[in-house]
Parts: C-alpha cells; structure tokens; sequence
C-alpha cells in the first residue's frame, strides 16, 4: 500500500496526509451513538470527494485521519468541505447538541496537516497508538475532572499545584 499510485486522466500522484481536528473547545464529545455517527459522516463525505480514509480514529477529544486526497482537491479545501458539511449533517442528526455549541459551528478552527512519505507504516502506528497511549496516561493522572460528592465540574485556581514564593509564581 505504501507505493499504491492512483491515476487522474494525464496524471499518476501518491497524495496522502496524517491530518488531526478536534471539536470546538476541545470538548470531549466523540464517544458512544456520537463516535459511531460521526464515523458514518466522515466516511459519508470522503467517499463523495473521492478522498480514501487509509487509517482513521476517534478519540473522545480529536480525530485522526491518514487520507489519500486526490491532487485536484487542495488540502484546506478539502478540510473546510469536511468540517463544514459534516457539523452541518451531525447537527441535522443530533439537534441536542445546538445548545452545547451554538451556531452550528461543531468544530474548532484549524487543524494539523503533514504529509506522509514513506513512513506510512509508522503513522498508521501512531493513529492505532494513540488511544491505547491515552488510556495509559489517564490511569496515570490522579486529577479529579468531576467532584465525586456533588457530581459538579471540579474549579481550579490558575496557581493551584504551584509554589508562592513571596508573590510570585515559581
């Protein structure tokens, strides 16, 4: 797979990009019926453009993808059709999640590109990894996200876990 050229009328080209979004503020959204839909959206738009997904995660706060994006598409081009029809379709699908987000704007501006040469393999790895990788480093954590008494979102001072050394943050 990792030398597969596909082929336009007059051109050959190999085009493929380890790509990571995310939901707007980084929410962790991406789990359970929203994963498996979402899922279903993405794979929906990549196949209308002709983009083949060659590896892809979701994870509760980010997606990665490895695509294969045909020559004629631009990257951002291709990255402002995906997020933007696919909020559009996973707010169709879910309206309860308009009063999370508000304006149908699903996800966060931006978002990670780099291209893949011949180290397909390790990104691959690395898409495969990371959740596994995640896992570890929440069991790791002992930070509490959620008071487990009043079952509210824990609020941390900005200086909270750090030293004062005669008012100043050290």
């Amino acid at each position: 797979m990792a030398n597969k050229t596909n082929d336009l009328a007059h051109t050959k080209w190999m085009c493929k990009y380890h790509i990571v979004f995310t939901p707007k503020y980084r929410r962790k959204i991406i789990y359970n019926q929203y994963k498996e839909s979402i899922r279903d959206i993405l794979k929906q738009l990549c196949a209308y453009k002709g983009v083949e997904i060659i590896e892809g995660h979701l994870m509760p706060d980010h997606i990665h993808m490895l695509v294969s994006i045909p020559p004629k598409y631009s990257v951002s081009q291709f990255m402002g059709y995906l997020k933007g029809k696919s909020a559009l379709m996973i707010f169709d699908k879910h309206a309860n999640l308009k009063y999370k987000f508000g304006n149908r704007h699903f996800w966060s501006e931006g978002y990670y590109v780099s291209m893949v040469g011949l180290n397909e393999a390790t990104i691959k790895k690395y898409i495969q990894d990371q959740e596994k990788y995640d896992i570890m480093q929440d069991k790791l954590s002992v930070r509490e996200y959620e008071d487990p008494f009043k079952g509210q979102p824990v609020v941390r001072t900005p200086f909270e876990g750090r030293r004062r050394v005669k008012g100043v943050v050290a």
